[in-house]
């Protein structure tokens, strides 16, 4: 199943997807979100919010421009600015986003990279073999 949203101008609205309803499959649109519910699949909201609510339960790689964890998430977290795992969230994956903030109390198993994509472009610029290779050594 696809849940995606089609009036792109209502880019400044919201989406909640209530404590008592389960979701699967891929989710993708133009505003934010809020997951109090059971989500699995992916959730592809690059240019919004993507908040996980204290009831929320996420099996899916999430990529949104902020994410704000305070439920559980397995999968992968992608923010474009900023992720921000609150004390009551726990995270089973990988987290990318320039900045990252682990509230005090927060669960978390993982790997975090911060790189921004300048700072990635640079890199590759600086050390082209780097592309091919998962080192990157300094001469």
């Amino acid at each position: 199943m696809r849940l995606e949203q089609e009036d792109k101008s209502s880019e400044s609205g919201s989406t909640i997807i209530g404590a008592s309803l389960s979701f699967k499959g891929e989710i993708t649109g133009e505003e934010d979100l809020t997951v109090e519910g059971q989500v699995e699949g992916t959730i592809d909201l690059k240019k919004n919010h993507v908040t996980v609510g204290k009831n929320g339960r996420i099996k899916a790689d999430v990529y949104g421009r902020s994410i704000t964890i305070a439920g559980e998430v397995q999968g992968n977290l992608f923010g474009e600015d900023r992720i921000l795992l609150r004390q009551s969230g726990r995270v089973r994956g990988d987290m990318r986003a320039p900045r990252i903030n682990l509230e005090d109390g927060a669960k978390f198993k993982g790997n975090i990279d911060m790189d921004s994509k300048d700072e990635k472009q640079l890199t590759l610029r600086k050390f082209p073999l780097a592309r091919n290779r998962n080192v990157l050594t300094k001469t």
